[in-house]
């Protein structure tokens, strides 16, 4: 089937749903990209730390697939901020996937302390959208007040802005800046906080009886469900596996729709408890790597 897209604010469309590899080692994640382009997605997701780069792009050429079919997105790490740094963090990341042109560039993180060397970044960006090496420009993890500096201190407006979204953290109030600014929102861990999520007493959104609940009246799976809410919501989503059924699973929820009230018993799970990183405490101390040569 062809994936539903979704038209960014310069005009540019991205599919609906994409394909994470975020925490996939090196070595599984050729057969996983390999088996989700096969399954149907048309997009993925990297990034420079993730360290996977190189084996997205052997994944795309093995696919068969011509490369304007597939929507290659990664991320900018803070290591390489500033204007002439992120120039070259361009080049070695399109070297690594194999790619003249990149489809969507992001900044990974908003390094607050350092939000000078965030506004170089981002105008590196723009040079690089400019000369078309890249065809969208966005962000990661900026809260409303990243943004609007952002805003006020460059020239071109956001494609997406990629957060940590799911039911049990919301993230309403940035959800609603970004909607009034034009910024489509791509959400990250779109099924629950699995990897981060600290509070015990909440656990699994899968195991959530509400969820579970909706889930079963269409007989449907939590994670589709989930999916399906973001969806409907006007977000994209990009889920992450490396088992083959529940690639398959992730992408198997166009075909059916959930009630408004359905959506809203959704949203009245949000705890406000953020599973990732504080924003605000990203800094190049505790968080710097370097990235390595293409």
């Amino acid at each position: 089937m062809s994936v539903p897209t979704l038209t960014l604010n310069n005009g540019v469309d991205i599919p609906a749903i994409g394909f994470g590899v975020y925490q996939a080692a090196p070595e599984e994640t050729t057969a996983a990209v390999e088996t989700a382009l096969a399954t149907g997605y048309r997009h993925v997701d990297t990034a420079a730390a993730y360290g996977n780069e190189r084996e997205v792009g052997e994944a795309v050429r093995r696919s068969g697939l011509d490369r304007a079919e597939v929507f290659l997105q990664t991320k900018v790490w803070i290591s390489d901020y500033g204007y002439d740094a992120t120039l070259r963090a361009f080049d070695k990341s399109a070297g690594k996937l194999g790619a003249d042109r990149i489809d969507l560039l992001i900044l990974h993180q908003a390094l607050p302390g350092e939000f000078h060397l965030t506004i170089a970044a981002y105008r590196a960006l723009e040079r690089l959208l400019a000369d078309g090496r890249v065809r969208a420009i966005g962000v990661s993890n900026f809260m409303p007040d990243h943004l609007a500096r952002l805003l006020a201190e460059t020239g071109v407006v956001p494609a997406v802005n990629q957060i940590e979204v799911h039911p049990y953290f919301r993230q309403s109030d940035v959800l609603a800046f970004d909607s009034g600014h034009g910024v489509l929102d791509q959400a990250w861990s779109p099924i629950g906080g699995i990897t981060f999520y600290r509070d015990g007493g909440h656990g699994s959104t899968l195991e959530d009886p509400r969820i579970l609940g909706i889930a079963r009246a269409h007989g449907r799976t939590p994670a589709q469900v989930m999916l399906r809410w973001h969806l409907q919501q006007g977000r994209q989503v990009i889920p992450k596996s490396v088992t083959p059924a529940r690639i398959a699973e992730n992408f198997d929820v166009f075909d059916f729709e959930l009630g408004a009230e359905e959506l809203a018993a959704i949203d009245a799970l949000d705890t406000g408890v953020r599973g990732g990183p504080e924003p605000e405490a990203v800094t190049r101390e505790a968080f710097g790597m370097d990235i390595p040569e293409a």
